[in-house]
This record gives C-alpha cells, sequence and structure tokens, in this order.
C-alpha cells in the first residue's frame, strides 16, 4: 500500500534554542486525544529531551498529572484554550480574528498577557491531530489562528498533523484554507479533509508511536470487546444499544466472553448500562485501566466499536472488528479512513442490518511500519531546527568630511594719528 504523502514547505535548516508549544484537547480525558498527545511527548522525549515543551489544553490540570514524566520537561497551560473561550461568540470568523488580535496584543486580555509573551516566542507551535477543529466546537478554529499570530510574532514555525477537519462550519470554509496556507507543515488524515484543503491526504497522529506498550499483555483476554460512546450520537442511543444487542445474539457470543472498555470515563458506561443485563459475566475495563495498563486488544479478537481511535488501535493489535457510525457527518469519514487504509473492519452505517462477525484480522504488520515510519518523517519536519532572519547590526555610517569655514580676512588695524 502506498504510504500517504504530506503538504510541506521545507522549512529552513539551522539551530536554534528549542521551545515548542503543543496544542491539544487533553486532560477530559479522552483515550484517543490522550493517546495522541502522549506519543507527540515520547517522541520529543527521544529526540528533544532539553527542550522547553508547553502544551496547551483545554485542561492543564489534570492533563499535567496525566502525562507526568514522559517528557523530562514539560509543562501545562490553556492559553490558547483561553484565548478561543474569551472570543465575542460562536462565529468561527469572528472567533478567528478576536484571537489573533489578542495574540498581536495581549493588553486585549491582560490577565493572559505573560502567557501570550511566552506563546509569542516558541520555535514551533504545533497543532495536533484529532477531529477538534470544526463544526462541532467552532471557537476552536481560533487555535488556528493564535498558532498562526504566535510565529508572526516569533517567527518559528507553524504546524498541523492528522487533523480532521469536517464537518466544516458554514462558510467557514475559506477561513480554514486560508489559515491553512499560513502554516509550513499541514497534514490531514482523511479524504474530505484533503479534498477540503486541496492537499493529500495524510495519516492519523496515533500511528506515530504505535507499539506493544499501548496493549495490555494479560493472557486472559476476553474474545469480543465493545466500545460503545453516548456522546456526539445522532442516531440515538437507543438504536445503538439495539443494533449491538442484535450483533451479539446473531453472533451466539457467550457474555463472559465479553468485554467493554471506557474511551471516555462514564461516557462510555451509559449504553452498557441499557444491555448489561442482558451480558452476565462481561467484564468491565474503566478509562483508568487501559491507561495505566493498556487496551486489552490482540490478534483473534472481534470488536466493535463506535470510537475512532478504539478501532485504530484494536486493529493495529490484529483485532478484527465492525465499527459503528453513530454520526454520518462525523464519525463514519473517521471509521472510513481506517478502513480505507486496511484496517479489514466493517463500516456499519444503517443500525437495522446485522453484518456477519468478522475474521480476517487488522492491519499487517508492514502496512503498521510504513505508518509508523511515515508519521516519523513528518515529526521530522514539524522539528527541524528553525532558523529566524537575523536583524542586521546597523553599521556607523563613514565619517562626513567638512571643510572649514572660511577664514574672515583680517585688515590690518588703521592707525589713527
Amino acid at each position: 500500500m502506498p504510504v500517504p504523502e504530506i503538504s510541506t514547505s521545507h522549512p529552513e535548516s539551522g539551530s536554534s534554542r528549542a521551545r515548542y508549544h503543543l496544542v491539544a484537547p487533553v486532560g477530559h480525558p479522552n483515550y484517543g486525544d490522550e493517546l495522541i498527545t502522549a506519543g507527540w511527548l515520547r517522541y520529543l522525549a527521544e529526540t528533544a529531551p532539553d527542550a522547553e515543551v508547553w502544551v496547551d489544553t483545554h485542561s492543564p490540570g489534570p492533563a499535567s498529572v496525566l502525562f507526568d514524566g514522559i517528557h523530562p520537561r514539560a509543562k501545562f497551560t490553556d492559553t490558547l484554550w483561553r484565548l478561543c473561550a474569551e472570543a465575542p461568540d460562536d462565529d468561527p470568523w469572528r472567533t478567528a480574528a478576536w484571537v489573533r488580535d489578542a495574540v498581536h496584543n495581549p493588553g486585549m486580555l491582560p490577565r493572559l498577557h505573560h502567557s501570550v509573551e511566552l506563546l509569542a516566542e516558541a520555535d514551533v507551535v504545533h497543532v495536533v491531530g484529532g477531529g477538534y477543529i470544526n463544526k462541532l466546537w467552532p471557537r476552536q478554529i481560533g487555535l488556528l489562528a493564535g498558532a498562526v499570530a504566535a510565529v508572526e510574532r516569533s517567527g518559528g514555525r507553524a504546524a498541523m498533523t492528522g487533523q480532521g477537519l469536517l464537518p466544516a462550519c458554514e462558510g467557514s470554509i475559506p477561513l480554514v484554507k486560508a489559515l491553512a496556507d499560513r502554516f509550513e507543515v499541514v497534514e490531514v488524515r482523511d479524504d474530505a479533509s484533503a479534498d477540503l484543503l486541496g492537499r493529500p491526504v495524510g495519516l492519523d497522529d496515533a500511528f506515530l508511536t504505535i507499539g506493544p506498550d499501548r496493549y495490555d499483555q494479560s493472557e486472559d483476554l476476553p474474545e469480543v470487546m465493545l466500545c460503545l460512546q453516548s456522546d456526539l450520537v445522532e442516531v440515538g442511543v437507543g438504536a445503538v444499544a439495539g443494533a449491538v444487542l442484535s450483533m451479539l445474539r446473531a453472533w451466539k457470543t457467550d457474555p463472559a466472553k465479553i468485554g467493554v472498555v471506557e474511551g471516555v470515563p462514564r461516557v462510555d458506561r451509559e449504553v452498557f448500562s441499557l444491555i448489561e443485563r442482558e451480558l452476565p459475566g462481561a467484564r468491565f475495563y474503566p478509562f483508568s485501566h487501559i491507561w495505566t495498563h493498556g487496551l486489552p486488544a490482540a490478534p483473534g479478537q472481534t470488536w466493535i466499536s463506535t470510537r475512532f481511535h478504539i478501532h485504530m488501535l484494536a486493529a493495529a493489535a490484529g483485532a478484527s472488528g465492525v465499527a459503528v457510525s453513530i454520526h454520518p457527518d462525523y464519525y463514519a469519514t473517521k471509521h472510513r479512513s481506517l478502513v480505507g487504509l486496511g484496517s479489514n473492519w466493517t463500516l456499519l452505517e444503517d443500525l437495522s442490518q446485522v453484518p456477519d462477525r468478522p475474521d480476517e484480522g487488522g492491519y499487517a504488520g508492514e502496512t503498521l511500519a510504513d505508518f509508523k515510519d511515515s508519521k516519523r518523517k513528518v515529526a521530522e519536519q514539524v522539528y527541524a531546527p528553525v532558523v529566524r532572519p537575523v536583524a542586521e547590526e546597523p553599521q556607523p555610517e563613514p565619517p562626513v568630511e567638512v571643510e572649514p569655514p572660511a577664514q574672515r580676512r583680517r585688515w590690518p588695524r588703521r592707525i589713527r594719528n
């Protein structure tokens, strides 16, 4: 399978102090978002352990606990997210303009003055991957605008990787394109986002560091695994519960051999609670377990997942599965991107249908190796040394030769008699 390309303006090489500003929606927590940011911090711990790394997120306190120790100099702030929240309203155009102005003029929000000044000194402002800049959260387009404004001030590099930009806000596509043009490195993870920007399609950021350490190494793992969310469900929570129960019954699954994972705490418990009495003996894995011990995924399993990154990680482990689309304009696009890359999963968009139990396994090992290599190349371009233009010291002007003033002719004093 050909490795997807990315779009970049080939930044210059050179040397400079390293101060990196990562923008990410972490700390809520959400397994996929946390996985991506942990991957970038691991990469920077390997390649730039002495760099000053700031993670800019809406929840810096919880994030600082979840990511403690991954990078030795990582710190956490909420600068750009607070700027977005302070914008006058949800209109993406006004939000983008307000945030961009505020980064250039910190006096607009004086209590963030020092935070904005720190942002404006970054060598790299990296908007890490995910699907959080779109119509569902219109204010968050301000994150792109703020990144652009920051590097306008610092002379650094703006980068966005692994982005999913659909569904786009109505009327905002020209704005998204204009902002993207100000980024030196641009990568999107699905065909629809690539079409929107007119750029090559790339990969999700979670492919950067997928490996054995991401998985629960227990020997006794369930045969059938579920990950069922209750947020962003356009088709209805009851419809999801019914579709999953119908599949389990049609497949004649022993409830004692079923496991349920939680990608977002509590949010991914609700659907399971509706069918829990029909599944006596099923094991529940809370987010705290999978974050600490890894995802309980392995070859030979069958998964049913509404969550995108659970689909990705389980398929990368070699498991078969059904991806259930709960939001046609959002989740269908995301799951379809993974199927197109070779996950071998069934995409279920009509929840009245009951698909056969898949058994083809997930991604091939060589495919994953290609993906990781491709993401590594993206990372090297994002964090290549940045050369800021050095202002030339003013040279002293050559001395100007000034002719001495004409000497007044002295006339001999007349001596009076």
